[in-house]
Parts: structure tokens; sequence; C-alpha cells
């Protein structure tokens, strides 16, 4: 996916949430379960740039929303990231030991770890049940996920990144941050219309460096990756 189909592609897809919120009114049924295990922890790699003052009101306007929801799970401030790749689901205890080749993996970091990486234009992309932060990186750091992902899939830890991505592609196209997460198969009307009222705005800009860490599903709790911090 290059950077120049990003801006189509996030147009495309909140067309097509849209579609799916006019023929269904309503929340529908609770999820069941999570969308990932909520205690364990993958191998991911990301940032976490400064939280811009525009995202951070957003993210209070929808706590507001949400006040008192149960189904509702917003993003921590103190957690904002944005994936680079995600390498594995969650397998890991806190305080489980990794495998042994895990070595390899860092080996594979070290060429991207604490590369810089900017992603402009910030806009509101909606999920029928989600509510992302998405953006549009440079070139530079299109390419460089291309050849880590390669680089990966080619290595011992082909296994884990397949099972990571079943239900995405290789890598997943989008350049984003998940604000929310609403365990029903719809949101609700308020964060709807929250969503129409500002699907055309824009958020700035974030950057950061690129890390490899151990994290839950939302990277409120993050931990260095056997010494990869």
């Amino acid at each position: 996916m290059t950077t120049a189909k990003l801006d189509d592609l996030y147009q495309a897809t909140n067309e097509k949430t849209a579609a799916l919120w006019r023929e269904d009114h309503a929340a529908g049924k609770a999820r069941i379960g999570e969308y990932y295990d909520p205690h364990k922890l993958a191998l991911a790699s990301g940032l976490q740039p400064q939280l811009p003052a525009a995202v951070a009101d957003l993210l209070n306007d929808i706590r507001q929303l949400t006040s008192g929801d149960p189904l509702a799970d917003v993003l921590p401030d103190n957690a904002f990231h944005f994936t680079f790749l995600p390498i594995t689901l969650p397998l890991y205890d806190e305080n489980e030991a990794l495998p042994e080749k895990t070595e390899s993996l860092l080996s594979l970091w070290s060429e991207y770890q604490d590369k810089r990486v900017a992603i402009r234009g910030l806009r509101l992309v909606a999920l029928p049940s989600q509510l992302l932060l998405a953006g549009i990186p440079d070139e530079e750091a299109v390419e460089l996920r291309h050849r880590f992902c390669e680089e990966i899939a080619a290595s011992a830890w082909r296994e884990e990144l397949l099972n990571r991505h079943k239900n995405t592609p290789l890598p997943a196209p989008f350049w984003h941050s998940t604000l929310l997460r609403y365990r029903a198969q719809m949101l609700p009307a308020s964060l709807r219309d929250y969503f129409h009222d500002r699907r055309e705005r824009r958020y700035g800009e974030v950057a950061g460096e690129l890390k490899l860490a151990r994290v839950n599903y939302n990277w409120s709790r993050r931990y260095p990756a056997a010494g990869a911090d």
C-alpha cells in the first residue's frame, strides 16, 4: 500500500462503515469476549509519540460520550501509540521468559531501532465498532515496514507473524491508533454522530522513534523486548 493510495483507502473505509450503519441503526448484540487477550503480552514494534492537544481533546470527548457505558474501551492517554508491525498475538505472561529465538528477532530489529517515523494528516477512520485515528506515513517508513515484514516472514518468527495476521493483510495497510473499541456489533448513535461531524477534520501529525516491546493489546502496559529498548 503506497502513501498515495492511503487517502482513498481511508475514505473508502469510512464510506463502507457508514453504509453498514445505515442498514442497522442499533448497536446490536454485545460482543462475547475481548478483541484480544487483555492480560497477556504480545511482541510488537511501533512508536509512542507525544499526544497532540487535538487528539487529547478527541479522547476526552469520546470518554464523555461513553461515560458509564461498560461496552466502551477508550484508549488511555498514556497508551497513545501507532503500531509499526505487530509480530505475535498476546502469548506471554508478564514475567514469562521469551523463547531463545528472540535473539534472532533482536538482531533483525537492530537495523530499525530508534528510526524516526512521521505520520501526517491524522483523521478519524471508522470501523463498524471502532474509531481509529489514522494518517499518512512518509515513504521511507512504508519501505522500512515492508522490508521488516519480509525479514520476519523469512525468519524463525514466520508462524507467529502469520497467526497474528490471519484476518488482516500482511502488513496491514492502515497506519493508525485505535481510540475506541466498542464491545458490540456497531457503535451507538451518539458515537456515529460524533464521527460524522468530524470525519473531514484533520488533527495534525505525530512523529516518534521505533521501538520493539512486549505490550498488552492497547499498549497501556509496555516493557522492553529482552533489552530491545
